[in-house]
């Protein structure tokens, strides 16, 4: 699914008529996310910063009792996608994402009887920015409300990872859907993965005069899905080989003792990326809480390195957005997402944002690259009902 401009409830309701030939019984919205500090650590028990993006999923949503669910997206031509309930099987299309969701629902227990579902969306797909995430927690919010399902937000996003982990197949964490369902207006989501527990950070960046900018570098590597799941058996046999139950568990002040256990030079990186990330995030967090939001840059900018060198997953348009904000004036800027192309974000003065965004452009040109789409994260809120 591709970027639409901003059409929001009204849009989605009256194009959700044209398909349906009825109202729907309303219209929902879940953002995707960029994440500030925390990466790759959600699938090792570890702490994620991620907030959400104005730009959302919104899924205009009928429901049904007929064992019959009927997908739309404003980005596919052609008729809605037909399947039933009781015969839900992959397709390898956009609609897993719908449909795994109620999988799940109805694997978890819960009477989903049907929908007739029309979505639109303007999160960039491939960016790295959780566009699918978003369809999921729409889909699980819309569903849990006009169902009478009485589901936690949280419980929410468990479902919709399970969703992508087993009906869709990617071994995705649990950070994506958690910011997509939970985050806040205003605010940074410090999550601990382990057991959820979320503390919402204040984030103002405009009242400080700054922004976060994002990068979508427009690329997207083939080999990522393939990549990501070999990082993550690493990770797991790093914490089998060190004996702990997730990666979490190594403490900052013992990663040298625990590095020297290890045989495999591939374990060691990874090890040594997921403990010394997961020490960023409490840095970040104790610099934002003393207000130092500037000094945030810095730490950013070790992040990327270790996301480079380390877990190996940047790709030279992500370094080149990285090393081109932070030569025309960025405070700190690194790769944000699962890696081998999508963005990178960068923390810039606001006075310097249009200075750095022309930058990047000469830059990609230089390179004979696709021109990046340069925009200022804005930490928003998460999922909601419309209408």
């Amino acid at each position: 699914m591709g970027v639409r401009a901003a059409g929001g409830q009204v849009s989605a309701a009256e194009a959700f008529e044209a398909l349906y030939g009825g109202a729907p019984d309303g219209v929902w919205a879940a953002p995707g996310r960029v994440n500030l500090i925390g990466e790759h650590t959600d699938y090792n028990d570890g702490f994620v910063m991620p907030f959400a993006l104005p730009h959302t999923a919104v899924a205009a949503v009928r429901r049904r009792d007929d064992g019959v669910l009927r997908l739309h997206s404003a980005d596919v031509p052609g008729a809605p996608v037909e399947l039933r309930l009781d015969e839900l099987t992959p397709s390898g299309s956009w609609t897993d994402y719908v449909a795994g969701v109620a999988w799940a629902l109805r694997d978890a227990g819960h009477a989903v009887g049907g929908a007739d579902v029309h979505i639109e969306s303007t999160v960039p797909t491939g960016a790295g920015l959780s566009s699918s995430a978003a369809l999921e927690v729409v889909t699980a919010l819309a569903l849990s409300e006009l169902c009478e399902l009485g589901l936690h937000r949280w419980q929410l996003a468990r479902l919709c990872q399970r969703a992508e982990n087993v009906f869709v197949g990617a071994p995705t964490g649990i950070m994506d859907q958690t910011a997509s369902a939970c985050c806040t207006d205003g605010h940074a989501l410090f999550l601990d993965t382990r057991d959820l527990a979320q503390q919402q950070i204040p984030f103002d960046l405009a009242a400080l005069g700054l922004q976060l900018l994002v990068v979508d570098t427009q690329v997207k590597h083939a080999h990522s899905d393939g990549e990501y799941g070999k990082r993550r058996a690493g990770c797991e046999e790093g914490a089998a080989a060190l004996g702990v139950t997730a990666l979490r568990d190594i403490a900052y002040e013992d990663l040298d003792a625990a590095l020297d256990r290890l045989d495999d030079a591939e374990v060691r990186r990874l090890v040594r990326h997921i403990v010394t990330e997961n020490r960023r995030v409490e840095r970040v967090i104790e610099l934002l809480s003393a207000g130092e939001v500037r000094a945030i840059g810095p730490v950013l900018t070790e992040g990327h390195a270790s996301l480079r060198d380390d877990f190996r997953i940047s790709c030279p348009e992500l370094d080149l957005a990285v090393d081109t904000a932070l030569s025309s004036g960025a405070l700190g800027a690194r790769m944000t997402g699962g890696g081998f192309g999508g963005s990178a974000i960068a923390l810039v003065e606001s006075s310097s944002a249009d200075t750095v965004t022309k930058a990047l452009a000469a830059a990609f040109t230089e390179a004979g690259l696709t021109q990046p789409r340069v925009f200022p994260a804005v930490p928003s809120s998460g999922a909601r009902r419309l209408a």
